[in-house]
């Protein structure tokens, strides 16, 4: 079946990944930076909250007040990287760097761009929730 997918697809069906690709070799340079700049609001959040306020609070219908603060924080820092990043840095990369003009000099389309700056924000999203809840799955 998967053999039959591909083969119905037109040959530039994977263009999008060329975008996702320079996205993520540029992230790379940066990358500790920014996910130190993505994880420190929710751990502030997390430390602070969870464990300051959690001891005040209790248990909340059995779960722990840094558990229930904990989903919360993912859901909102997953949303948080994927909105900075379609808002500020797509922008950035469309007007100030000229990046898509570049782009769209090559074979690639305005829906191979568009495609492959929606995969790399919802993989931003994927990395920053995945590591907050790690974070809180070592704090309890």
């Amino acid at each position: 079946m998967g053999e039959r997918f591909a083969a119905a697809l037109p040959a530039n069906a994977w263009n999008w990944i060329a975008v996702w690709r320079r996205n993520h070799l540029a992230w790379k340079k940066v990358a500790f930076a920014s996910m130190l700049g993505t994880l420190a609001d929710p751990m502030i959040y997390l430390f602070g909250l969870g464990t300051g306020l959690g001891l005040l609070v209790g248990r909340i219908e059995g779960a722990s007040y840094i558990a229930f603060l904990a989903a919360g924080m993912v859901a909102t820092s997953a949303m948080t990287a994927s909105t900075f990043e379609t808002i500020y840095a797509v922008f950035g990369r469309m007007r100030d760097q000229g990046t898509w003009e570049a782009i769209l000099h090559t074979q690639l389309t305005l829906g191979d761009i568009v495609l492959g700056e929606l995969t790399w924000a919802a993989t931003k999203a994927f990395l920053a929730g995945t590591t907050i809840a790690i974070v809180a799955a070592a704090l309890g």
